[in-house]
């Protein structure tokens, strides 16, 4: 089994991935800085046998050539990230992306070891053709609008992937869309899901931005991180992936799908973008994958169905709570 080394592994995303790469036998090094990740997520292996974790940054460049000698696989996961954070701090953003990315880069490379980078699906911008194949346009807005500095960062970072399988570096490129699940928060991870399930289990007004009518493709969590384990495969190597479900559900739908599933007598309101973001924010109206590519190289679809990730996530929120733990605050 091969070793593999999780940047941002105490993430939303990481800690899942962290999980199926142990229950499938892999020794396994988690790197995270615990800004946005939290140790929590990493609960039920932080004493697994297979399992080393390193309270890092992959800013650290003497750190990471340390542990990606020890490693066959590198899944880098760490980023900075979150719409709100594109807002107000872009330099983190952007600094926190790049120079991270070209870190792991430069030392996957002196030590020939495969590296899988998650970018997302916010590299298309405003693209309006549909869906968006691997081999699209990017069509981002004013670079006045911090709103598309995530995207830009990352559409860097793919270049250095790129650059660097060129160069002869086994490299994977996997643009997420919209993933969701347990242990996503919209304190971490920005996502509308998390944001609403919050709002409707505690009574709180449901807060749609913009009319509603712009839609998302979401992937449940053990969809995405299937696609991603499979990714290490060198089959895979020198492409870009998208990895998401291609079946579309409008946020005003989805609201009030989880008000009805979560038995919410939430008031849904509507809030203007410039409220919820200021004026220095865009968004696009639709948001959906072409995937053929993720059919074809990885041989998976998504298997989770919108509604039963719902009533997963919603329950793992109930059981938070419950227990007397906010999700939002952890």
């Amino acid at each position: 089994m091969e070793k593999v080394l999780v940047t941002g592994g105490a993430g939303f995303i990481g800690s899942h991935l962290v999980d199926l790469l142990l229950a499938r036998g892999h020794e396994v090094w988690t790197i995270d800085d615990l800004s946005t990740g939290k140790l929590d997520a990493l609960y039920a292996v932080l004493n697994h046998p297979g399992h080393h974790f390193i309270e890092g940054s992959v800013l650290d460049k003497r750190l990471l050539e340390d542990v990606v000698r020890k490693v066959d696989v590198i899944y880098h996961l760490a980023a900075v990230l979150g719409v709100k954070k594109c807002v107000e701090h872009p330099l983190a953003v952007i600094n926190g992306n790049i120079d991270g990315t070209k870190n792991v880069l430069e030392v996957a490379a002196s030590l020939g070891k495969k590296v899988v980078f998650a970018s997302t699906s916010e590299v298309y911008g405003k693209n309006k053709k549909l869906p968006f194949r691997e081999d699209g346009d990017r069509v981002y807005g004013s670079s006045s609008i911090h709103r598309w500095c995530y995207a830009t960062s990352k559409a860097l970072d793919e270049h250095l992937c790129l650059a660097y399988a060129r160069a002869g570096l086994p490299v994977t490129i996997l643009r997420y869309f919209n993933a969701y699940g347990p242990r996503a928060t919209s304190t971490e991870y920005g996502g509308v899901i998390p944001r609403f399930i919050d709002a409707a289990l505690k009574g709180d007004p449901i807060q749609v931005h913009g009319t509603g009518e712009q839609t998302r493709c979401f992937t449940y969590i053990s969809d995405t991180v299937e696609a991603t384990y499979r990714a290490m495969d060198e089959k895979a190597n020198g492409l870009i992936i998208n990895v998401g479900n291609n079946k579309q559900v409008s946020i005003h739908t989805l609201a009030h799908m989880i008000k009805a599933l979560t038995g919410s007598k939430s008031e849904i309101v509507y809030v203007p973008y410039e409220q919820a973001y200021g004026t220095e924010f865009e968004d696009m109206e639709k948001r959906q994958p072409d995937i053929n590519r993720l059919k074809e190289v990885l041989d998976f679809k998504p298997r989770i169905h919108i509604k039963a990730g719902l009533y997963k996530t919603i329950n793992w929120y109930k059981s938070q709570m419950s227990s007397g733990r906010s999700p939002e605050e952890e």
